[in-house]
């Protein structure tokens, strides 16, 4: 209502004064919307269950003969033949290998030259030993001729003993020239080629003997390793394994040295043994060095970094022998861009034969 000079009263002007702070707080409200709240990420997980019995721990080895032995030349010489490659089979007194025999073929006729020599001295001297011993006898000759003829005989028979063992070393070494295999077997290594100088001793190959297989693989410190062939006295400086030997009973024909093997040992048969579970490998996360797994928290799906013991470790998978619990669900994929804490929502994965074992 206007007064007389054309003005609002007072209590107008408060109350059009209210209606305009009104007016722009509800014009504040509707400008500024309500922030929604971040969706959880979407994560492919799986839910876990035993695998149905204890823990099989399995460990890669090797098939090797029982018996091994490298085989080499006994002289100095230049290698003019080989008559066997790596994988070869050879039998006992075969040849394998053989030096240039020349020096030695000279060396051998010079000792039996020597050796014929003495010999006909020999002969020579037992001639002159008879006639002077005849002569002695009948008082023809002194006393001291027969003894100078006993020791010229002596001498010489001393002389034909050495030439007779000369020729002996120096055939021996011509034969030795000649590599030949002592044992039936297989060829597993080649370390000398033709025309090349080699030094006594010097290995050229290595014979697998045929007969007793060994399986040999390294284990772990904690492992009852009872019944086995042979057991390394200490373990390896750097892996802290024990080479350990386990021979094959009744090995076929398909088992040939130098393929792989896995060795497995029973599984643990005690009521408390902890649960084995077979997952992708692609889960396995490390927290530090331990190796760890995401485990999504049910029920507000909530991640958690949870340390596991890994028992084996296969082409795609891991068997985990502790640190799960059955039915708990865990992360398969994207394991290195999540985080502790973050609340994600689980799907399925789209190929679940991608995560079969």
């Amino acid at each position: 209502m206007r007064s007389g000079t054309g003005k609002f009263s007072a209590p107008w002007r408060h109350a059009a004064n209210v209606l305009l702070v009104l007016g722009v707080a509800a014009l504040a409200a509707c400008g500024k919307e309500k922030e929604a709240p971040p969706q959880p990420r979407p994560v492919v997980s799986m839910t876990v269950h035993p695998d149905g019995g204890g823990v099989s721990p399995v460990y890669p080895g090797d098939i090797e003969a029982r018996n091994a032995t490298p085989l080499s030349f006994r002289v100095n010489g230049k290698i003019i033949e080989r008559s066997v490659r790596l994988g070869d089979n050879v039998k006992p007194g075969q040849t394998l290998a053989r030096l240039d025999p020349a020096d030695f073929e000279k060396n051998a006729a010079s000792a039996q030259a020597q050796f014929d020599a003495a010999q006909h001295r020999l002969v020579f001297a037992k001639q002159q030993l008879d006639r002077d011993t005849a002569q002695s006898a009948a008082n023809l000759i002194a006393r001291a001729q027969l003894e100078q003829t006993q020791d010229a005989y002596a001498s010489a028979a001393a002389q034909r003993d050495q030439a007779q063992q000369q020729l002996a070393l120096a055939k021996n070494q011509l034969r030795y020239t000649q590599v030949v295999a002592d044992h039936a077997g297989v060829i597993t290594a080649e370390n000398a080629d033709t025309g090349q100088n080699v030094q006594a001793g010097q290995a050229v190959y290595q014979l697998a003997w045929s007969g007793d297989v060994d399986v040999v693989c390294d284990l772990p410190e904690r492992l009852d390793t009872a019944r086995l062939r042979e057991l390394a006295a200490a373990a390896d400086p750097q892996s802290r394994t024990w080479r350990a030997r386990l021979t094959l009973e009744r090995p076929d024909a398909d088992v040939r040295l130098g393929m792989t093997a896995n060795v497995a040992f029973a599984a643990p048969s005690e009521a408390n043994a902890p649960a084995a579970f077979t997952v992708p490998a692609t889960a396995l996360f490390h927290d530090g060095a331990a190796p760890a797994i995401w485990v999504v928290h049910a029920p507000d799906n909530v991640l958690q970094l949870r340390r596991v013991n890994i028992a084996r470790y296969d082409a795609r998978t891991i068997t985990v022998a502790g640190g799960l619990q059955d039915g708990e669900r865990i992360v398969l994929q994207g394991v290195h861009t999540v985080h502790a804490g973050e609340q994600v929502r689980p799907v399925a994965p789209l190929h679940p034969e991608d995560f079969a074992s």
